[in-house]
């Protein structure tokens, strides 16, 4: 049966279909129903879509939210991204929600109540947003895929949370004397650097490290932005990997076997630490403190350092300045310093001081 406009219906056994074009193309779409009426109704809403500009489908009405996460998950995988496992933790946090979701359904209001809910259950809105840019990378996918006609529109949270956890000197030593013994250089290495501790720290072999040359090195694809870096064994890093080549050294001996990597306990690789960090802190007075607050005390000794901000950039690893600043961290010390740097200027240089000359009456 013909309907008005490009289009018809008929009948596949007790099921009515429904026939219709769009750029030369011909579309052929079970109503999945054996009444005459809803595939009348489905066409003429496919043919309303056609004269829009947005013609639906079947296709992208059944892309499901599972389909958004596994093409979210492809192009991690494809592309080689590191932090994949952030990914399916935000996904799993999505899932809850929008598991039984199609792609169609997930709409503006529905995000909004998402948030509300992820906002009721304490979680911090820094942690909102990882999820909700992982919902809108994956709706970006699922578009260029054709999978779906529009993306919502999700907007971010503002982060009122930014950590402004850094160690002074004395605390740094307080906790540092706390942990294991295998484990103080790997923290030395991280106060100094601002190297991140798992990734780029503990993966660290000895032929990364370049005694002549005088450089610690990250090849290019083993960290987050894919850059390689290099930090220069300042006199304190030098003297830290020097005795523990010697300790290598000497257990390598013992045992007559080759260790690669440069930390390790009793030969094996360290992979994690998190553990004896938090003991080695509480035991300290220092609860709560994170191994990734050394990135933002490195950030902070090098601007107090005078260091020009690209090449404190580049020691760190941190590709744009926008989240450099983040861990740029102006803290009490840095401000008195300031100051007196203000003070001597004035001293300096008298026409520059401000002197605010005594009113005289006149006589």
């Amino acid at each position: 049966m013909k309907t008005r406009g490009l289009g018809r219906i008929y009948l596949r056994g007790h099921v009515w279909w429904l026939q219709y074009c769009h750029r030369g193309k011909v579309y052929r779409e079970s109503s999945s129903s054996t009444v005459k009426g809803e595939a009348l109704r489905l066409l003429r809403r496919r043919q309303a879509e056609i004269g829009s500009g947005r013609i639906v489908g079947p296709d992208v009405e059944k892309t499901s939210f599972e389909d958004l996460a596994a093409m979210l998950l492809d192009d991690y995988r494809a592309n080689g991204k590191r932090s994949i496992g952030c990914a399916e933790r935000a996904l799993s946090h999505l899932r809850m929600f929008f598991g039984l979701s199609r792609a169609l359904d997930i709409t503006e209001d529905r995000v909004t109540a998402y948030i509300r809910g992820r906002q009721e259950a304490h979680a911090a809105n820094a942690t909102i947003n990882r999820e909700l840019a992982a919902l809108k990378r994956a709706f970006r996918l699922a578009q260029r895929a054709q999978k779906i006609v529009r993306r919502p529109e999700i907007a971010m949270l503002k982060e009122h949370n930014v950590r402004k956890g850094f160690f002074e000197p004395g605390q740094f030593r307080a906790v540092s004397e706390k942990l294991p013994e295998s484990l103080r250089p790997v923290v030395e290495v991280a106060y100094m650097t601002g190297w991140r501790v798992a990734s780029e720290i503990l993966t660290r072999q000895w032929k990364h490290v370049d005694f002549q040359g005088g450089f610690l090195r990250l090849e290019p694809g083993e960290t987050k932005n894919g850059d390689g870096r290099m930090f220069p064994l300042i006199p304190g890093l030098r003297s830290v990997l020097e005795r523990q080549r010697e300790r290598t050294t000497a257990l390598e001996q013992a045992r007559g076997q080759i260790i690669a990597w440069v930390f390790h306990r009793n030969g094996h690789p360290i992979r994690d630490l998190r553990v004896a960090w938090g003991k080695a802190c509480r035991e300290a007075g220092f609860p709560g403190r994170l191994l990734h607050d050394f990135r933002r005390t490195a950030v902070r000794n090098l601007e107090r350092a005078a260091v020009p901000r690209s090449t404190a950039m580049a020691l760190v690893g941190h590709k744009t300045e926008s989240v450099y600043r983040r861990y740029a961290i102006t803290d009490e010390a840095m401000l008195n310093e300031g100051a007196a740097k203000l003070a001597a200027l004035y001293d300096a240089t008298p026409a520059a001081n401000p002197i605010v000359v005594p009113f005289k009456a006149a006589k």
